[in-house]
């Protein structure tokens, strides 16, 4: 099973920034390669925040597996974004 992951930023930010490297570091220790992140920025895009409903950035969207799920902020705690987008479940690494 893949996961999906879509990450909803605004520019270079230091939230974005913090954001786009917390969540490449809990992909890599609990997903291994089983983890399809999608990046977009609002401010090149910012129909995108109406459409797919973005009420504040950072945010984070689980489109696959179904159902899709949302988490606000930076991303920094992992248990609570583990938590907070149900995916501890789907952990395939086990902590050392």
């Amino acid at each position: 099973m893949i996961l999906v992951l879509r990450l909803y930023v605004a520019g270079q930010t230091p939230k974005s920034l913090a954001a786009i490297s917390n969540l490449k570091k809990i992909c890599s220790e609990h997903f291994e390669a089983k983890c399809k992140i999608e990046v977009t920025d609002l401010l090149k895009k910012p129909a995108l925040a109406r459409d797919h409903q973005i009420i504040a950035i950072p945010t984070l969207v689980r489109s696959l597996p179904i159902p899709i799920c949302k988490i606000i902020g930076d991303l920094s705690d992992t248990e609570r974004v583990l938590v907070g987008l149900d995916l501890r479940k789907l952990k395939t690494k086990s902590k050392s």
